[in-house]
């Protein structure tokens, strides 16, 4: 057992090394020198190596990683991580200030702007100051424990700072990210290593985070930025969200300090145009301006709308056009059958990324573009993700370019291609088509899906080329024996992959949902299907009208998800799937609480709105109870109609529905909410 003398030693080196740490990562200020600081470090390693009973987690010894984890745990978020709604111009940010003026009822509350940093959102746990649990957002409402990797980097305090009032529980938001210089070192070492080159800071900083062995994780010098305080336990919190980033900072989070308070709109746009203008001085990575209302109160009284905060909004930067040369058109086949083209580039960097694919959506797009292959192209990020092309560079065309014509057969199964009228997408019309077995095989077993730990995509395409599976139910018949004898298995592998086949049995309801590929059917909006039906059969026996009801399904999904299940060969997978013990059931959510003066109503929205996008202002007549209708007949009730509502407007007044204008809704809307109220 150590001595008094040393348990003292050791917990004063820990609170010293902590404070040096805050200064140097947070502060950029330190006061001792670098030698000095491992002089500190090693004294405090050499006291817990010859004690071992004083070594505890938050001590700075512990930021070179832990033993290789076998998987991540998945956890439950206290309050879920929610995505933001984008403004791709001045107009969109001045509809999104519109929205919240009117439910706040004035228009003159304060605006907190801060970059939008390219990486990936972690949420941190701390119980009487200590870090106690680390999260990915993952979909918003589960992510997977990653506590030991961000422990490992030496901006997240693994104690917070002394002298302040420290709530019982908390946690708080952050972005963790790939610096510029630190990526850029690993690859130069890469290079000289002849190892292949990572392409962009965002994704590696995704995969560093995700490692399974923390101690990878420690040596690529990630770091971090918080910009929210999500939650507080047992303490009182500041009353504005710049006045939460003050706060965090001095309890030695990680605060960005271009975060500033704004007035008006005028200056928000103002401090957005000096950022598109700055934006590749920084030493991270941005994709835009997150603009959030200051005081919490106007946020809780604003609320969500699906899962984006009333009272934020991300303004996207621009998108970056860079010119490369087009070398080819291909085809893939999707797991609908849809063909979709896309263009094989010169590589060329554009906003930080390789790209040498992009996307060309369908026939018609790369017609009215009229881009050709050995074209030079401009090529951008669509909201700096998705690659896609802009158009030819027409002065460097070659004479003769020949037009892009997609191919008459399928160009994996050699089945005809049809394209339905009033569809822009060209489809194979063989259902066995091993392309879109594939394709729909490799969905179902992927993480966000039946997460199958071990079948990847390649095993995939080796079971369907031995004829050991053609369907997804086919997966739950496959036996040791039968997968042992595939290339690079043995008995260990296969016993593993069949226990990891009977585990993805008990996956939740709208991850099955998910993994049944039903198009426009995400994961999102299997998460609300099942929280309104609770279980599969009541999703496939429920109608167009009745789907259409649920808060952020609209007309569109509804009708995709009633072909898929009045497919009999859909029918017959389900059934399958159910034989196999695959879940069925999930959980309804609770009846809701709030006024429902809507309900047994039916609404068609048309036209240009101007406070509203046609989703959101669908999700609020749902949320009051209402059912949204894509066309207008007897049984409506009511037609919110904007600007150039066209032939629905027409077809209400000739059957006598009554017609709203967008701000008679909203005052329709408030008036029903007081009196329910």
């Amino acid at each position: 057992m150590a001595d008094q003398a040393a348990i003292d030693r050791a917990a004063g080196l820990r609170e010293q090394l902590n404070y040096h740490n805050y200064l140097y990562y947070v502060r950029d200020s330190p006061v001792i020198s670098d030698g000095e600081y491992d002089l500190l470090i090693r004294e405090l390693r050499a006291l817990e190596e010859a004690n071992p009973e004083l070594l505890t987690p938050d001590s700075p010894t512990q930021r070179v990683g832990a033993a290789p984890s076998p998987e991540f745990t998945e956890v439950t978020h206290p309050q879920p991580l929610l995505s933001l709604a984008n403004a791709f111009d001045d107009d969109d940010l001045a509809a999104w200030h519109r929205r919240a003026a009117n439910i706040l009822d004035r228009s003159d509350f304060q605006m907190v702007c801060e970059p939008k940093i390219d990486g990936l959102a972690v949420a941190l746990i701390y119980e009487d100051g200590k870090l106690v649990r680390g999260a990915t957002r993952g979909d918003g409402l589960h992510g997977e424990d990653v506590t030991a990797n961000v422990r490992t980097i030496n901006s997240v305090p693994l104690v917070l700072q002394p002298g302040q009032v420290i709530p019982t529980r908390m946690e708080v938001r952050g972005e963790v990210y790939f610096p510029r210089d630190a990526f850029n070192r690993m690859n130069e070492e890469r290079a000289e290593r002849g190892e292949q080159l990572y392409a962009n800071p965002r994704n590696t900083a995704a995969g560093s985070l995700r490692q399974l062995d923390s101690k990878i994780t420690a040596q690529r010098k990630l770091d971090v930025w918080i910009y929210q305080l999500g939650w507080v336990e047992g303490g009182a919190s500041p009353a504005t969200h710049l006045e939460s980033m003050q706060w965090l900072s001095a309890l030695g989070f990680r605060v960005n300090p271009e975060i500033e308070r704004r007035d008006t709109l005028e200056a928000v746009t103002d401090y957005h145009a000096a950022w598109v203008k700055s934006r590749h001085d920084k030493n991270y990575l941005t994709d835009g301006v997150v603009v959030k209302i200051d005081d919490l109160g106007y946020q809780a009284q604003l609320g969500f709308v699906g899962r984006e905060p009333r009272w934020a909004i991300a303004y996207k930067f621009p998108s970056e056009q860079v010119e490369t040369q087009l070398l080819e058109i291909k085809v893939n086949v999707g797991r609908t059958g849809s063909l979709n083209p896309y263009a094989v580039l010169e590589p060329v960097n554009v906003s930080g990324v390789v790209v040498s694919r992009a996307s060309l959506h369908n026939e018609d797009d790369i017609r009215r573009k009229d881009i050709r292959v050995g074209d030079m192209v401009l090529v951008e990020r669509a909201g700096e993700v998705i690659p896609q092309v802009v158009g030819p560079v027409l002065k460097h065309r070659k004479k003769g370019a020949p037009f892009f014509e997609m191919p008459k057969t399928c160009p994996v199964c050699e089945s005809p291609v049809v394209r339905v009228e009033g569809e822009a997408m060209h489809k194979c019309i063989n259902a066995a088509c091993p392309a879109q077995a594939s394709q729909l095989l490799k969905h179902f077993v992927s993480r966000s899906a039946m997460d199958i730990e071990g079948l990847g995509e390649k095993l995939v395409a080796a079971l369907l080329e031995a004829g050991l599976i053609q369907e997804a139910p086919d997966i739950y018949k496959l036996t040791v024996e039968q997968l042992q004898d595939m290339e690079r298995m043995g008995p260990k592998s296969a016993e593993n992959l069949v226990n990891a086949i009977e585990a993805s049995k008990g996956r939740p309801l709208a991850a099955v949902i998910f993994a049944l590929g039903i198009l426009h059917v995400g994961s999102e909006t299997a998460e609300l299907l099942v929280r309104s039906f609770g279980t599969m059969q009541r999703i496939a026996d429920a109608t167009a009208d009745e789907l259409e009801a649920v808060s952020g399904i609209g007309p569109v999904v509804a009708a995709a998800i009633r072909v898929y299940f009045d497919d009999p060969d859909n029918l017959s997978v389900v059934e399958r799937l159910r034989d196999a013990g695959v879940t069925m059931e999930g959980e309804l959510a609770a009846e809701p609480s709030g006024p429902q003066p809507f309900a047994g109503k039916r609404l068609v929205v048309t036209g240009r709105l101007e406070q509203f996008t046609r989703s959101q202002i669908e999700s609020r007549i749902k949320e009051l109870g209402g059912q949204v209708s894509s066309s207008v007949s007897k049984k409506a009730d009511y037609v919110v109609a904007g600007e150039e509502a066209g032939s629905k407007l027409d077809d209400a007044q000739r059957l006598g529905v009554t017609v709203l204008t967008e701000q008679e809704f909203l005052d329709m809307v408030q008036a029903m909410t007081a009196n329910a109220s």
